[in-house]
């Protein structure tokens, strides 16, 4: 199966440019559609290719999936605090920490002389995925990481940006998501 493009996966509320492989790879998931293109080692060794997470010879067996998805799903904590929703357990975090101590980034100087962080680019896949701490950790410095969320729909969860002018936003999309949700309340209040 192909991986759908980069704009299917940011949908209509893309984050900026650095942000955008962590937005892709927390809607790896499509909860709505019912798909995931991280279940099929194949399938999941191209999507990560070509989005950087592994380089062009690395291979990506069942056991390395698991961990991929569970890096997934612990961001996915993170984005649902980012929107309101309860701290990341520690359960939750385990595969970030885990992530974090078996890969160290490093640091280089730019040319106008900033101190950049980066995540080694090798062929091993938590490389890969330390980059997506990296961009966090560099998110969080200016500002646009709690902006990143996902959506408050329990049946849909996809990761979006929120650009509303007070940070309020909750859904993914106000027309499906948000519709659905104010209906179930609705009709739970009419009862």
């Amino acid at each position: 199966m192909k991986p759908p493009p980069l704009s299917e996966q940011l949908g209509d509320k893309p984050a900026p440019p650095a942000l955008q492989p962590l937005q892709a790879f927390v809607n790896t998931l499509d909860i709505d559609e019912g798909t995931d293109l991280l279940s099929d080692p194949a399938d999941a060794r191209e999507w990560l290719r070509r989005e950087g997470l592994v380089g062009a010879r690395s291979s990506v067996d069942q056991a390395q999936l698991t961990k991929v998805r569970e890096v997934r799903e612990s961001l996915r904590a993170l984005l649902a605090h980012n929107g309101g929703g309860p701290a990341p357990t520690s359960t939750q975090l385990r595969p970030l920490r885990a992530l974090a101590r078996s890969r160290r980034p490093r640091l280089d100087i730019a040319a106008s002389g900033e101190v950049e962080m980066r995540a080694a680019s090798g062929a091993d896949f938590r490389d890969g995925l330390l980059g997506l701490l990296v961009a966090i950790r560099d998110a969080q410095a200016d500002g646009t990481w709690e902006r990143l969320k996902v959506c408050g729909n329990s049946e849909c969860r996809w990761a979006f940006f929120d650009r509303s002018r007070n940070r309020g936003g909750t859904w993914c999309d106000m027309a499906v998501c948000g519709n659905r949700l104010k209906n179930r309340e609705f009709r739970a209040r009419h009862r």
